[in-house]
C-alpha cells in the first residue's frame, strides 16, 4: 500500500509542479497560461481561475498523501534502533602506517 501511495505522491508532485510553471506570475511565467496561446477555448481569466484552482486542488493532495504517508511510517525503522542520538558512537581505530 505505502508503495502506491509512493506513485500516487510523485504523480501528484509532477503535476504540481507542471501546474506552477504553466501559471503566468507578474514577470511573465512561461507564458503559457495567458489567453494568447489558447485561442478562444478560455479567456486570460478563465485560465488563471482554473490553473489557481487546479493548483489547490493539487496541493490539498499533496498535503493529504504526505500526511498520511509520514503516519504509515511512524513506526517504521531501517536500523536496529529508533533513535540515533541514544545510541553511542563506534569506537574507530586509528589508522595504521
Amino acid at each position: 500500500m505505502i508503495t502506491v501511495l509512493l506513485f500516487l505522491h510523485l504523480f501528484v508532485t509532477l503535476a504540481l509542479i507542471g501546474t506552477v510553471l504553466i501559471q503566468r506570475s507578474e514577470g511573465g511565467g512561461l507564458g503559457i497560461g495567458s489567453s494568447q496561446g489558447m485561442g478562444t477555448f478560455m479567456s486570460g481569466r478563465g485560465t488563471a481561475n482554473l490553473l489557481t484552482r487546479t493548483t489547490s486542488i493539487l496541493a490539498a493532495i499533496f498535503m493529504a498523501l504526505s500526511l498520511t504517508l509520514a503516519v504509515l511510517n511512524r513506526g517504521a525503522s531501517t536500523g536496529a534502533g529508533h533513535d540515533i542520538l541514544a545510541q553511542p558512537p563506534a569506537p574507530t581505530a586509528p589508522p595504521s602506517h
